[in-house]
């Protein structure tokens, strides 16, 4: 098995998850480290024994032995970068959001389609264990969705990153947070969404952006789901996924599943990881070794940033 070798743009909080995930992923090298700060970068580099470290992609990208490349940048940076990665021969992973527009989200999939190339976008939720078990339940009959509830709360009135150390960009409710939902709930009920709204509450006078938002979508087959977003929120963060079906409620938190009385179903033999990233680039590494299209591929999820750019549409009317 020749070894699949990769480039990682972005040695923040994010990217640093995708280091650990792949050292369980057998025939998968990382070779290069590209990162803002140069010393940083080369300490982490040194830590998971990555040869080539640089401030620049395109140094990267010229490297010949280089396979594939994961991007864990700005959400401002990921369409050029990803179209920059496919011109250059690479395969390419983008972490969420593909785009901050859908224009640039469209580019991607043209690019993608003219190359050929594994393009995919990191729709977490379609890999973590919690929500491949609800899928699996969905595929088999045994259960159908009626309504998803789900909130997604951070404490974010400075601009930190995961980590807690200032970010060079800002993040986005709608365009980074919305976008899990929005894709897991048409994902989830196999059904496209045909109908969106959204409202959103007082923009921050130094972020220039919303703080609180709500979002109410509906599938063509029915399904309602109701999504609260809060970077305001000062209390248990991340995002909780309630699934009101006809048979069942299920709680997702992570990659971990509850039942509608909080009593812990066991999701570990759902897949090879309980990790919903490196489950990820577990499929997008086979992907590349089987010469076919990914779960959460750029042009499976294209629909989830067409809702987000209607959505905007209408915020900005308002």
């Amino acid at each position: 098995m020749k070894t699949i070798k990769v480039a990682l743009a972005g040695a923040g909080a994010f990217g640093i998850k995708h280091l650990d995930g792949i050292k369980n992923i057998a025939g998968v090298e990382v070779v290069s480290l590209i990162s803002r700060d140069l010393e940083k970068t080369k300490e982490i580099a040194a830590k998971y024994g990555i040869a080539h470290v640089s401030t620049d992609l395109a140094d990267s990208l010229a490297l010949k032995e280089v396979d594939a490349v994961i991007l864990c940048t700005p959400t401002q940076m990921h369409a050029e970068q990803s179209i920059a990665c496919m011109k250059a021969g690479k395969h390419v992973q983008v972490e969420i959001p593909l785009a901050d527009t859908l224009k640039g989200a469209q580019e991607v999939v043209a690019l993608q389609k003219q190359t050929g190339l594994v393009a995919m976008c990191g729709h977490t939720r379609r890999f973590n264990p919690s929500h491949q078990y609800v899928h699996k339940e969905i595929a088999a009959g045994r259960f159908n969705i009626q309504q998803m509830d789900v909130q997604t709360y951070f404490f974010r009135r400075s601009n930190m990153n995961a980590l807690g150390q200032p970010r060079s960009w800002t993040d986005h409710l709608l365009w980074h947070h919305a976008a899990h939902t929005v894709d897991l709930f048409a994902y989830q009920c196999g059904s496209p969404i045909v109908k969106a709204n959204a409202i959103q509450g007082p923009i921050h006078p130094g972020l220039g952006i919303a703080m609180d938002m709500s979002i109410q979508l509906k599938a063509a087959n029915g399904a309602i789901c109701t999504l609260s977003l809060s970077f305001n929120n000062d209390g248990p963060l991340g995002t909780f996924f309630r699934y009101i079906g006809d048979s069942a409620t299920y709680l997702a938190r992570y990659d971990d599943l509850f039942n509608g009385k909080e009593e812990k179903i066991d999701v570990s033999k759902v897949d090879v990881s309980m990790n919903g990233i490196e489950l990820q680039d577990r499929e997008f590494f086979a992907a590349i070794r089987e010469g076919r299209e990914p779960n959460s591929s750029v042009g499976k999820v294209l629909p989830c940033y067409q809702v987000l750019h209607d959505l905007e549409q209408q915020l900005n009317s308002h």
